[in-house]
């Protein structure tokens, strides 16, 4: 057993056993608890003192707009990138004002407050987020309160909150949807609570057809929460999670003739697999010290297995076409029809990361003047076991059969083997002030972390020289500030800085020119910016709400991906306003007839490198890479008294570079040349009748079913198309 997962055990046993045991000596009588309310909410549902641009999408704004993932719910709020690469949010591609949204490597996922990512330091990729289903409120924070969070504090943070266990007796829902393209969807959820604490359970599967021909997959997903309520002062929260992926859905895209052919083919999509499985464990202890301390324990665990086999990994190299890696090289793409005899590459990939996380939050009056402080650390440990398999042996198309290829050596077999080992330490203080109608929010984090990487095997052989290992020690101070002013009712101006930070990140493929002992790892430096804002919030007017913050980003050590290797590619700057808001007719003429009108705008003025790079031909005043001028999401729905409410929205996303060299003519490959701008209508309708436990919706992506382009990181991804589902609801 590893030594995170005895930690895990001894932690669930210190907390379980021993608050049973005093829950069942000890307990009040009925009627004297007070029972907590737990959520994993990182904001507050008042946002007047919060110094910075914060988004919320709470449970009404996510059944109005029913969509089919995380993909589409972000689309609504300014400075969000999403790039539609796959059909259902399986790997999400998030970037927020102007930063590569590739894996979404520099938006920090939590959910309930805890990390996401395969490996939240040593690979911050995002193949697994919290399904829809099991989400009650996103919350989206920019600004200068991130240095609470980490540890990726450059772009945003994104928390996922998920639905709280029942307070009184047993509740629940099943929801069923089907689809085009195959798609088929189940959830189940029920749960028991009292003022004792409660429990719940949560099952989903969903599975379908992808946005490419042969991308099927199936997910699967059960999760279970519980809480106890031990007495008025402690609470203990636990929540274990199990979720498996076995999808076609390559990373592989089309040469430029291929996609010219059918923008929605996979030369290999029916022998290419992705797996994962992800297992998960939260505890949170919450000690409510007096009613103006509260000391909150969480702890958390993370197990997670993925592997993808390709046949094809260069798209387009011959002609425009995709040739099989590992068969005759003058086996084109119209002629796959042996593709079954054919070897390939498997990139298996081992994440294991753990932590503890200590926080109290206090009032005080310091000095004479109200204020709410918080003080935490956090210790986190990763290990990492990254490797990759080719053969031409077509047996290798088994991920069994190629495990058993470990310690061979050559240019078949055995090829990559690298082991990253993380240890990371972060301590953290913020106070607010109030003064007047004033909140001033001076704070501080500290990241201390070290990062070991080990390159064991490159191109086929056995490396023990001292270049293939490095320690990559970093240490940063990392400092905030923020006013907010309430001098205007249901009013708040703010401004903040902040210091962003994102951590060197690991070279992922190693090459070794000469074989054994040449491999030699790059050491990169973290990623630093000076984030600013100046915005305002306001919900002055009745049944108008409206949001609008002018935001500028001074990056330094901007690091550059390079076929999986990392380096420095020195400053860049981004600068942009973000506008929303929302109008209810409704409330306006107080009518229980509400037509609403929402929109989100992002002008994202200026995006560019500040440096030449020679060895990627980028020029000082180049345009940052997926960071579109203007990103616009606007929707008019209708709000029927009696259970019905439809919207219609569309979004827009404006042309795209794919590179740093700004290349306008596409290549053979796909992978340079613009990405063009499209729009996209969506529509959906809910129907709940007055009395009924039961609601029916149907939801319409991409409504004129056009083809467009969203990406050129493997070759050209195209767009999904028309994609319509229906659904029934019932609760219980």
């Amino acid at each position: 057993m590893h030594k995170p997962t005895l930690l895990a055990a001894a932690i669930t046993g210190c907390f379980i056993l021993p608050s049973a045991a005093f829950a069942q000596s000890t307990a009040p009588k009925t009627g004297e608890v007070d029972t907590v309310t737990v959520r994993g909410s990182i904001l507050p549902y008042k946002l007047e003192h919060i110094p910075g641009s914060t988004s919320v999408l709470d449970t009404e704004q996510l059944e109005a707009q029913r969509p089919f993932s995380i993909k589409e719910a972000l689309r609504t709020v300014p400075g969000v990138h999403v790039v539609d690469e796959d059909s259902f949010g399986l790997g999400l591609n998030i970037g927020i004002r102007g930063l590569n949204p590739r894996r979404t490597s520099r938006t920090l996922l939590l959910e309930d407050g805890m990390p996401l990512f395969l490996a939240p330091y040593g690979d911050p990729s995002a193949h697994y987020s919290t399904p829809i289903d099991r989400v009650e409120r996103i919350e989206v924070v920019k600004g200068s309160g991130q240095v609470l969070y980490g540890p990726q504090t450059i772009g945003g943070m994104i928390n996922f909150v998920t639905k709280p266990i029942p307070k009184k007796g047993v509740a629940g829902s099943v929801s069923a949807t089907w689809g085009n393209n195959d798609y088929q969807g189940l959830h189940a959820n029920v749960g028991v609570g009292g003022e004792m604490g409660g429990v719940m359970l949560d099952v989903i599967e969903k599975k379908g057809d992808g946005v490419r021909k042969n991308h099927d997959f199936d997910v699967f997903e059960v999760s279970m929460k519980g809480q106890l309520n031990i007495n008025r002062d402690h609470t203990l929260i636990g929540k274990i999670g199990h979720y498996k992926e076995d999808s076609h859905i390559t990373e592989t895209g089309l040469g430029s003739v291929e996609y010219a052919e059918d923008k929605f083919q996979a030369p290999t999509g029916r022998n290419d697999r992705f797996l994962h499985e992800r297992n998960s464990l939260q505890l949170q202890h919450i000690f409510q010290i007096n009613d103006a301390a509260k000391l909150s324990t969480q702890a958390y665990y993370v197990d997670a297995d993925r592997a993808s086999f390709r046949q094809i990994s260069d798209p387009g190299q011959n002609a425009g076409r995709s040739r099989l890696d590992q068969c005759d090289p003058t086996s084109l793409r119209n002629n796959l029809a042996n593709a079954d005899q054919c070897g390939g590459r498997w990139r298996p990939r081992d994440y294991r990361y753990w932590g503890i996380e200590p926080r109290l939050d206090f009032k005080h009056n310091t000095f004479g003047i109200a204020s709410d402080a918080v003080i935490g650390f956090r210790y986190h440990e990763e290990d990492i076991k990254r490797n990759q398999f080719r053969d031409t042996d077509p047996r290798i198309q088994n991920l069994s059969f190629t495990r058993s290829l470990i310690g061979q050596n050559g240019t078949v077999g055995h090829r990559e083997q690298i082991d990253i080992t993380v240890e990371a330490k972060s301590y953290y203080v913020q106070n607010t002030f109030y003064v007047g109608d004033f909140s001033i929010t001076p704070g501080v984090r500290y990241e201390d972390l070290k990062i070991k990487t080990d390159v064991r095997r490159a191109e086929g052989q056995p490396q023990d020289n001292p270049e293939s290992f490095l320690n990559n020690n970093q240490s940063k101070v990392l400092p905030g500030f923020g006013i907010a002013w309430n001098g205007i009712q249901n009013t708040t101006v703010f401004a903040g800085v902040h210091k962003g930070f994102a951590p060197p990140r690991p070279d992922r493929d190693i090459v070794a020119p000469g074989g054994a002992n040449t491999a030699n790892v790059n050491k990169t430096r973290p990623e630093e910016s000076t984030n600013w804002e100046l915005g305002l919030r306001s919900s002055y007017f009745k049944g108008i709400s409206l949001q609008s913050t002018l935001f500028y980003t001074d990056f330094d050590q901007i690091v550059i991906e390079d076929n999986g290797r990392f380096f420095n590619g020195g400053k860049s700057e981004q600068t942009g306003l973000e506008v929303a808001g929302r109008i209810d007719f409704g409330q306006l003429y107080n009518s229980t007839h509400n037509i609403y009108l929402t929109g989100s705008w992002t002008n994202l003025f200026s995006a560019k490198f500040k440096r030449d790079v020679a060895e990627e031909n980028i020029v000082s005043g180049n345009r940052l890479p997926y960071a579109p001028k203007h990103l616009l999401s606007v929707a008019v729905g209708y709000q029927n008294p009696h259970g019905f409410d439809a919207r219609l929205g569309a979004d827009r996303v404006s042309e795209q570079f794919a590179d740093g060299e700004n290349t306008r003519v596409e290549n053979l490959t796909g992978q340079e040349g613009t990405i063009p701008s499209y729009t996209v209508f969506n529509a959906t309708m809910n129907f709940r009748p007055q009395g009924s436990k039961t609601s029916y919706f149907l939801s319409a992506y991409n409504l004129t079913d056009r083809e467009y382009l969203v990406s050129r990181v493997d070759g050209k991804f195209a767009g999904r198309a028309r994609q319509v589902i229906a659904g029934i609801r019932y609760a219980f």
